[in-house]
């Protein structure tokens, strides 16, 4: 298969999925991760294509939002060390709360192992994570209930209303993007206004987002990035961005990604 034919293959994947995974696209063309490597960044170049750690989304989607499988799988190394990062934060016997998404969701393994907390999620995936680890029941969960959205997340008044009822001590909330100007947003409309809920319901935000979210804006708003008291993100986040968060954020840490 020639390199054009290749690349109109990715991009079919790309816009049928979303997302593509180089391990996935080595096997369904039969070539190395090198090929495709260089395949996705000829795309990328193009502009219809913008490369991930492990992969690469589509382009230009403002409202796009790939299902909860596929997300989980980009950028997976990064939201390891962020997820891992962010658990160190936690203060013994907190009331905490955690945002849909898969960085909260590979954070959740870690806060089942903490004894004595109290968790809100508005994630089925991260409550079942911590109910499949923590089978002595020492980490109580308080899901929220909600209409759920493709990426896993409880939203709409339900769900607003059980957050607003409550107060929790830090907030670990997930994003899509987060950009300098459109400050830290979502393509999911009801999405981003449970999330502004649970904003407003936490003392302390800590926003987690690896390097790819960085420039992406979402259709909805969920606030700007000084709504965040900590930003967690991995040693690929460009310079302009560091400085932006430093500018707006009180605390920008930083992970080393194995490579």
């Amino acid at each position: 298969m020639l390199a054009q034919q290749r690349q109109v293959r990715i991009l079919a994947e790309l816009r049928r999925a979303g997302a593509v995974r180089v391990a996935d696209l080595t096997e369904l063309l039969n070539v190395s991760d090198m090929t495709i490597r260089r395949d996705l960044e000829q795309l990328s170049t193009e502009g219809v294509a913008r490369k991930v750690h492990g992969g690469a989304v589509l382009a230009g989607q403002v409202a796009f939002e790939p299902g909860f499988a596929v997300k989980s799988q980009l950028a997976l190394p990064a939201k390891q060390a962020i997820a891992q990062r962010a658990a160190s934060l936690i203060r013994p016997g907190a009331a905490i709360a955690l945002s849909a998404g898969t960085t909260t969701w590979a954070m959740a393994r870690h806060v089942a192992a903490i004894g004595g907390i109290t968790v809100v999620t508005n994630s089925t995936t991260v409550a079942d994570v911590i109910a499949a680890i923590d089978t002595a029941n020492q980490v109580s969960v308080i899901l929220t209930g909600g209409v759920r959205t493709p990426s896993s997340a409880l939203v709409g008044p339900v769900a607003d209303r059980t957050i607003a009822s409550m107060h929790v001590d830090q907030l670990f909330l997930g994003v899509h993007g987060m950009d300098a100007r459109a400050g830290f947003t979502t393509p999911n409309l009801a999405e981003a206004t449970t999330n502004r809920v649970f904003v407003d319901s936490a003392r302390e935000v800590i926003v987690l987002a690896d390097s790819s979210k960085w420039g992406v804006v979402g259709l909805a708003d969920i606030g700007p990035l000084n709504v965040a008291k900590t930003v967690i993100s991995d040693d690929a986040l460009p310079a302009e961005a560091r400085r932006a968060l430093t500018e707006s954020v009180e605390s920008v840490l930083i992970v080393e990604v194995p490579q």
